[in-house]
C-alpha cells in the first residue's frame, strides 16, 4: 500500500471509486479540480489500483477536505486513514492553521476516524447532503505549529 499524490492517470479509478462510495458521486471532469494550484489530491495503491482517495481546496491559512472514500471491499484495512493522514502532512506543510471538513452525522466510522486524527465537531449544516437529505457535522482540525 502507498499513498501518493493524485495524477491525471487515477482520475478515471477516482470517479469510479466516488460511484461505488456516494449518492451524489463527483464525475471525473469535477476531480479534475483536484489536480489545480488552489487544491491537492491523494490516492492511496495496492497492487496499482486506487483503494481509496481524498482531495483537499486550499484557502489562504487553511484547507477544506472535499472527500475521502475507500472501496467497498477495502474498509476498515487503513487506507482511509493513511490519505488523511497524507492530506493533513500536506495540509501542516503548506503552514495551515486550520483544516475542516463535512461529514454525514450517521456516518459513524468517518466520524471515528476524524476524531482518532484530532478533529473535533464544531458545528451542524442542516439539509446538508442530499440522497438521502441528511445533516452534517462541521469538523476542524487545528494544526500545531502553523505560523500565525
Amino acid at each position: 500500500m502507498t499513498v501518493e499524490k493524485l495524477t491525471a492517470a487515477h482520475l478515471s479509478e477516482v470517479a469510479e471509486l466516488e460511484s461505488l462510495c456516494f449518492a451524489d458521486p463527483w464525475s471525473e471532469k469535477a476531480l479534475e479540480l483536484l489536480l489545480g494550484e488552489g487544491a491537492y489530491g491523494a490516492v492511496c495503491l495496492q497492487d496499482g489500483r486506487v483503494m481509496a482517495y481524498g482531495g483537499v481546496l486550499w484557502a489562504p491559512y487553511e484547507g477544506q477536505i472535499t472527500n475521502i472514500a475507500t472501496h467497498p471491499d477495502a474498509r476498515r484495512c487503513g487506507m482511509g486513514a493513511a490519505v488523511l493522514e497524507h492530506l493533513i502532512e500536506v495540509t501542516r506543510s503548506r503552514e495551515c492553521e486550520m483544516l475542516s471538513l463535512e461529514a454525514r452525522v450517521s456516518n459513524i466510522p468517518a466520524i471515528s476516524l476524524y476524531e482518532r486524527y484530532g478533529f473535533l465537531k464544531m458545528g451542524l449544516r442542516r439539509g446538508f447532503y442530499k440522497h438521502p437529505t441528511e445533516d452534517a457535522y462541521v469538523m476542524c482540525l487545528q494544526l500545531e505549529g502553523a505560523k500565525k
